[in-house]
């Protein structure tokens, strides 16, 4: 009689169970910027996006209750609301106006934090980050600092890793004095030796794959970050609808 029960009960639990384990499945937006910055003419328009408008996409974050993270605090993202990650790339001097925006949207209950993948040997250039400001920016309490490759490679096709992947997070390590556990892939390329070289020094590997993040249990999860493109063009409804599903 009891085998006979437990065959019985079996197929109900099935059906209680599976759509709780779908609903605990998390969407988390991973945020993709370049320049923070109002377009003059040079470079790729829909990579900027103007100060005004972060803001307004940052005060939405905020007055709707997302909680902004940095990869070292990527075990949090089941306990806290609304986890969201803000990512920049390439390390570019007007970042700094992220800083600003930060600075006026912080208060007790709001807590800014931001991701910016530098490119180690393009540091100091004049349109980029000079060492003395990305140490500055890591002290604040808002910027994690991390690796975006030496070079900015297409990694797929690169033959040292090595520099590319350990030299640029020990001069990033140098210049902020904070662990570096994260790459970005330049240009989102990624293939399984990519992978297999990036686990030897970070713990996380960022792509341009479009989506938010779910937990899925896969192998290399966390070397397989997709992230959401935010660009000139995004209106505030297409930046919400982004969110949506979070």
């Amino acid at each position: 009689m009891r085998i006979a029960a437990m065959l019985f009960l079996l197929p109900l639990l099935l059906i209680f169970t599976s759509p709780l384990q779908g609903a605990a499945q998390q969407q988390v937006p991973i945020l993709i910027y370049h320049s923070i910055d109002e377009f003059k003419g040079s470079g790729s328009k829909e990579l900027y996006v103007t100060p005004e408008n972060f803001e307004k996409q940052m005060k939405y974050l905020k007055d709707n209750g997302y909680t902004l993270l940095t990869f070292e605090r990527w075990n949090e993202i089941d306990k806290v609301n609304k986890p969201i990650f803000i990512t920049l790339d390439d390390g570019y001097k007007n970042n700094l106006n992220v800083l600003n925006v930060f600075r006026k949207l912080q208060d007790t209950a709001f807590q800014p934090a931001a991701t910016l993948f530098v490119i180690s040997d393009f540091v100091g250039r004049s349109t980029r980050l000079s060492k003395t400001e990305l140490k500055n920016l890591a002290g604040t309490g808002f910027f994690s600092i991390q690796s975006h490759t030496a070079t900015h490679p297409d990694l797929t096709k690169a033959v040292d890793f090595k520099y590319e992947l350990e030299q640029s997070k020990k001069k990033i390590e140098k210049i902020t004095g904070k662990p570096v556990i994260a790459l970005a892939y330049p240009y989102g390329n990624f293939n399984d030796r990519v992978v297999a070289e990036t686990k030897k020094y970070y713990q996380f590997g960022l792509t341009t794959t479009p989506g938010p993040y779910v937990k899925q249990g896969v192998k290399n999860e966390r070397y397989l970050l997709p992230r959401i493109y935010v660009k000139y063009s995004t209106t505030m409804e297409e930046f919400k609808k982004s969110l949506q599903s979070n």
